[in-house]
């Protein structure tokens, strides 16, 4: 399947075409076009009609900036640009080191159209993998909140973990699920005054407001053994980002574009080695750091590459803005796909390189006691050299 995807280029499936605004137009402009036209991102360019990035719908709306005031220029982004031959695996990669899910597409300089997320999505299940059962894919064990839980509450979790999804559950079964984008809708803009009860009261503290006062329901959920296929079909159907899958009404994983987008960003590799792949936000990293980072990653990989059969370490770094004599509060999420299976782990600190190491460390403790590998003696007696265990004891 791997062969596959890295032949399969992207002229077969992006959308041709696109709309286009000034960096120096309003924000009022974009929304007219989002809701005129229903683009999946618009087109900046500057004064003389350079190609200067994209915009989309929903980073205007979680701005909570004034649209009639504010300009174009102030929420644009950069992005890499996708050639007609790039492969579906290269351009995932390039969505994910982006962090911009449309991208656009051009013929040399030429700009075409855009391709999306879901067309990645789309021209990957249409082949073998497909076939494959989403519980493959899932994040495992996903965080969840119960429906009595303050939105506070819930806002931490999605801070300190950098998820923008959980399953909300009653006493273990599932009753709806609460995004980024309830958040959005129900408290930061609301767009009309609620009753105590399901939403917003005028004299409740929105951030006390219960989970289930704000959470999208019913969910569209999914069974483990379920094809990727179908999974994928569900998602478009539904205009949906994410699907809780379930097990006796019960969540046992939650998949996500992102959790799509990094095993076929994945298969643009054909040897069986542990790589790393960096998304960066709000945050620079110099040339000093990104060695470090790397050199930590090597040695980790040496640990790792024979027991693991190969993979790719992908790496989220973002700061909240608080600093500590000069360091800034960073955190870091690792997500580590193998052939032996995923592994998550995350870590919050002052500064790029302590704050990875930890997580790191703490990856490194999960694959150890994971089920996975609880066959491979070998793996095990490494380890315990390695912290310097006396194995004549075992």
């Amino acid at each position: 399947m791997s062969e596959d995807l890295i032949s399969s280029a992207i002229e077969d499936f992006f959308s041709k075409g696109y709309k286009a605004v000034r960096e120096d137009d309003t924000l009022s402009k974009c929304l007219s076009l989002f809701e005129e036209e229903m683009p999946p991102v618009l087109v900046v360019l500057d004064q003389k009609g350079r190609y200067q990035g994209v915009i989309a719908r929903r980073w205007i709306v979680r701005s909570r900036l004034d649209p009639s005031e504010a300009k174009v220029k102030k929420l644009m982004r950069p992005t890499p640009r996708v050639q007609l031959h790039d492969s579906l695996s290269e351009v995932a990669r390039l969505m994910i080191e982006s962090q911009v899910r449309q991208l656009p597409v051009c013929r040399g300089e030429k700009l075409m159209g855009f391709v999306t997320d879901e067309d990645v999505i789309h021209g990957a299940v249409i082949q073998g993998w497909g076939e494959t059962e989403v519980k493959e894919i899932m994040t495992k064990r996903p965080f969840m909140v119960e429906e009595d839980e303050s939105a506070g509450s819930v806002l931490s979790l999605f801070r300190d973990q950098d998820i923008s999804h959980a399953p909300v559950v009653s006493e273990g079964e599932l009753v709806g699920i609460v995004s980024v984008h309830d958040f959005v809708e129900h408290i930061f803009q609301p767009r009309k005054r609620r009753t105590v009860g399901e939403t917003v009261g005028e004299k409740v503290p929105v951030l006390s407001i219960p989970a289930k006062g704000i959470m999208t329901k019913p969910v569209i959920t999914a069974a483990p053994g379920e094809e990727l296929r179908r999974v994928a079909e569900k998602m478009h159907k539904f205009d949906v980002s994410s699907i809780v899958v379930v097990k006796n009404r019960r969540p046992v994983g939650i998949v996500t574009k992102r959790d799509f987008l990094e095993p076929i960003a994945q298969m643009r590799r054909e040897r069986p080695v542990l790589t790393i792949q960096f998304s960066v936000k709000d945050l620079e990293i110099d040339e000093v750091q990104r060695n470090f980072l790397i050199d930590d990653f090597e040695s980790f990989a040496k640990r790792y590459q024979e027991t693991l059969k190969g993979g790719t370490l992908f790496v989220y770094l973002k700061t909240h803005g608080t600093n500590y004599k000069g360091d800034p509060l960073i955190h870091c999420r690792l997500q580590l796909r193998t052939l032996k299976g995923s592994f998550f782990s995350s870590s919050e600190g002052f500064g790029v390189e302590k704050t990875f190491s930890r997580a790191l460390d703490r990856l490194d403790r999960k694959i150890l006691r994971s089920k996975e590998l609880e066959y491979e003696p070998e793996f095990a007696r490494k380890y315990l050299r390695r912290i310097q265990f006396p194995l004549a004891h075992l």
